[in-house]
């Protein structure tokens, strides 16, 4: 699941480079004040002059454009700003209008680091500041025309790309939170069911503890009594959290799809799931069924945490297989988030051992436009291979 995310910062250097990439493409506009410094007849001072007061200015821009989200103060934006609309007008009004296109950096980087309701009155300023220095330089009015439009509209394009990544940076905390807080439900759920079954039992468990302790030394008989009812109810706690265990333990399938639906609808991911909601044959092996579970489960939390993803398609298929009957779960997503394919992680590990007890296998790999989940168990019967759920 590589490539550049929207609202990310680039913490790897290729990432590092691709935005500096992109960035740095729209200096090919700089192509006037450099034409202007090899071919414009000025003396060598002046050109060293302009080299270098271009450099500074380039610089300056990538600087304050690259560093954009990091969390600066409004003001410190404000004022570099400011810096590279003075370094634009000193260089206009002394090298001549080629420069005036320094301008639309300067739109463009308002745009891109004020806030939206900032940016529009920076970006007029911008314009009008550009149009004060064009006529005062001379032929500065005939280059007006061709630049004002794009200060308005590329300071205008940039504000809406920033908006773009400040509600896609809200949307990954939003499928963060929503998937601990299911996690926290999930716990929540677990407590109750344990205080439900327990509570009960270990009050009884110390109400005739005590009644037999009382009664040990007067009546040994009737203590004793005390004392097998004890055992009767820790016996049958015992079997009561048992059966609770398993049934957290050993989820089913259909329920499992069945919290997929809702886990991928409230992440805001479109979910394709097999149209029969109860898939599994009916002699197929708890434990082969529990270990698919757990894989949807797995894979359906990894996507709605970690992959960025808009969609999300689960199948479940039967086939025959040289080895015998297989039933087949595949998730695969279309997102652009860090998968763990290549090094797989505790949650990918466990489904591996938990897959290879009931006899089965789990393959996880990187696709074209996302990642895929396979997971394969022997169901133990004879039947020809037959689609049994697609996703639609």
């Amino acid at each position: 699941m590589s490539g550049v995310g929207i609202g990310q910062r680039p913490t790897t250097p290729r990432r590092r480079v691709m935005k500096s990439l992109w960035i740095g493409v729209w200096l090919f506009y700089l192509g006037a004040p450099v034409s202007d410094l090899l071919h414009g007849g000025h003396s060598t001072g002046v050109r060293i002059l302009g080299w270098l007061g271009l450099a500074v200015f380039v610089a300056w821009y990538a600087a304050l454009v690259f560093r954009t989200g990091r969390g600066e103060t409004t003001r410190l934006v404000v004022g570099s700003l400011a810096v590279l609309a003075a370094q634009a007008s000193v260089l206009s009004l002394s090298l001549g209008r080629e420069w005036l296109v320094l301008f639309v950096y300067v739109s463009t980087s308002s745009g891109a680091a004020l806030p939206l309701r900032m940016s529009r009155w920076a970006i007029a300023a911008t314009s009008a500041l550009m149009t004060a220095v064009a006529l005062a330089v001379p032929g500065g009015h005939s280059y007006l025309a061709s630049l004002l439009v794009p200060a308005l509209l590329g300071g205008a394009a940039m504000a809406g790309v920033r908006q773009l990544v400040r509600t896609t940076i809200e949307l990954r905390e939003a499928r963060a939170t929503v998937a601990q807080l299911a996690a926290n439900e999930e716990r929540l759920r677990l407590a109750r069911d344990l205080h439900d079954l327990l509570g009960h039992s270990l009050s009884l468990i110390t109400l005739k503890s005590e009644l037999a302790g009382r009664m040990l030394p007067a009546h040994p008989e009737k203590a004793a009594q005390q004392v097998a009812d004890i055992e009767q109810v820790s016996r049958q706690a015992l079997v009561d959290v048992r059966e609770a265990v398993s049934g957290y333990r050993r989820p089913r399938l259909a329920g499992e799809l069945a919290g997929a639906q809702v886990a991928l609808t409230a992440a805001g991911i479109t979910a394709a799931l097999p149209l029969d909601l109860d898939p599994v044959p009916a002699d197929a092996d708890e434990e082969a069924e529990s270990a698919l579970a757990w894989a949807l489960r797995e894979a359906v939390t990894n996507v709605v945490r970690h992959s960025g993803a808009r969609r999300c398609t689960v199948e479940v298929l039967s086939r025959q297989t040289l080895g015998g009957p297989v039933l087949e779960l595949s998730v695969e997503d279309d997102g652009s988030g860090d998968g763990s394919a290549g090094t797989p992680g505790n949650g990918l590990t466990g489904l591996a051992e938990r897959l290879e007890k009931a006899g089965g296998s789990l393959e996880a790999s990187r696709t074209k436009h996302g990642f895929r989940l396979v997971a394969r168990v022997p169901t133990g019967t004879a039947s020809t291979p037959a689609d049994v759920g697609s996703g639609s």
